[in-house]
């Protein structure tokens, strides 16, 4: 895979740059180099439904990420570093555990973790515009993103390529070996490879799309397509239309200790119209095959192992809406308060329906969420982007669908404080 790798590099380098090369404008590993911190104080609770019992963790999560420059010359090299603690501020006694929290991992008698330390570093070097990296990575790719919405980031261990070479294409392609879970100081979530590949492109101001796959070692392969269009209408007014796709075929055996088939396709299309500072959307999903859309979690607890935040798609709340043969509704209104004199104020709802959820119960599954988010991020001043978000959720599953998933009322309540040392 690395031959593979480096002569995908060599073939982007070898073709003539498109626009100005990022490299012969490096001003040296030390003057383009940052550090940034990044403080997050996060609590999520959940209050199940149905006789299960409720979970919640809270807890305070420091992250600093240095990004040195690269050498100046035609070919430049640089290191970047990550560096993250977390401290459990509660979450103990029986609260800690549910999967879709994991804020601190268990041990083995069943405790959470009192605190997380956890480091990384990549090597990298760039010519022109295009960027090979190998070590600690954290990918925003649709086919592949490392969740970074609960208190610590997940990472990944492996090389990656980046490209730019053309105006308005991004090319990433990359081979990794590890993913460190974002709740565990230890490399051991049973992931043997994953490979992917793809591209990104800006045809123009209104339309652009993205083409992706990736190979997970004895899990499954997956394609994703996405397009995105916006057509301008009246001053200040828009409509926006979003698709997004994926198809994933799983290994024999890997659906076998699922207990499911081997074939999904799923897709999203939402439709915005922005009128100055209201945004209204509707979003249709449809899920089918023989299983329903599998990504993120741990191998070694039966997830795919590809990413917490891999999946692109409209109607994905608390829920995901992406049981087999299901298919949901959407309809959400988001209000950007700057315009009403508070900037910096926003507040998103949304209400999703789904059914034709199949179980073994039948064939016809019922989930409906309602989601509410009010988010404030600070515009200037010694505080300036300190953001508050307090979001809530209400899900209802049906009964004949508890196997897939489960009803309860969700709070997550964040307070986030980036800024820069040098």
């Amino acid at each position: 895979m690395k031959k593979k790798l480096t002569l995908v590099a060599l073939s982007i380098i070898a073709s003539a740059p498109a626009f100005a090369s990022q490299q012969s404008d490096s001003q040296g590993f030390i003057d383009d180099s940052h550090l940034d911190l990044f403080l997050r104080n996060a609590y999520i609770k959940r209050d199940y439904r149905d006789g299960l019992h409720d979970k919640s963790e809270w807890g305070q999560g420091v992250i600093a990420t240095f990004e040195s420059g690269f050498t100046q010359g035609p070919i430049g090299f640089g290191v970047d570093g990550i560096a993250q603690y977390g401290v459990r501020l509660d979450g103990g006694r029986g609260n800690s555990g549910a999967g879709g929290i994991d804020f601190f991992a268990q041990d083995n008698d069943g405790r959470a973790k009192s605190d997380l330390a956890k480091f990384g570093a990549t090597a990298k070097m760039r010519f022109s515009n295009t960027v090979l990296s190998y070590g600690t990575q954290r990918p925003t790719l649709p086919i592949l993103y490392a969740d970074d919405s609960r208190l610590l980031y997940e990472t990944y261990t492996g090389t990656m390529l980046t490209s730019k070479e053309i105006a308005g294409l991004e090319v990433n392609a990359g081979y990794f070996t590890d993913e460190q879970r974002k709740s565990d100081d230890s490399h051991n979530s049973g992931l043997k490879s994953i490979t992917f590949g793809g591209a990104s492109y800006q045809f123009n101001d209104q339309l652009s799309g993205a083409l992706y796959a990736s190979h997970v070692e004895d899990v499954l392969n997956k394609q994703y397509l996405g397009l995105n269009y916006a057509q301008p209408l009246a001053e200040n007014q828009k409509l926006v239309f979003d698709f997004n796709g994926y198809n994933s075929r799983l290994e024999q055996e890997y659906a076998d200790s699922l207990d499911t088939g081997r074939s999904n396709s799923i897709w999203s299309l939402a439709t915005s119209y922005i009128w100055d500072i209201h945004t209204f959307k509707i979003a249709y999903q449809q899920s089918s095959g023989s299983t329903g859309y599998n990504y993120g979690g741990y191998q070694n607890q039966g997830g795919v192992g590809d990413g917490g935040n891999t999946i692109w798609l409209a109607n994905s709340y608390w829920s995901d809406f992406n049981g087999e043969d299901e298919r949901s509704w959407q309809a959400s209104y988001a209000l950007d308060f700057g315009g009403l004199g508070l900037p910096g104020l926003s507040w998103t709802t949304a209400y999703v329906r789904g059914d034709n959820i199949k179980t073994a119960e039948t064939n016809n599954g019922k989930e409906h969420e309602w989601f509410n988010q009010v988010q404030y991020q600070v515009q200037d001043g010694p505080a300036k982007d300190l953001k508050f978000k307090v979001r809530y959720s209400v899900l209802r599953v049906s009964s004949n669908a508890s196997d897939y998933n489960v009803s309860g009322n969700e709070v997550r309540v964040y307070v986030e404080y980036p800024f820069n040392a040098f």
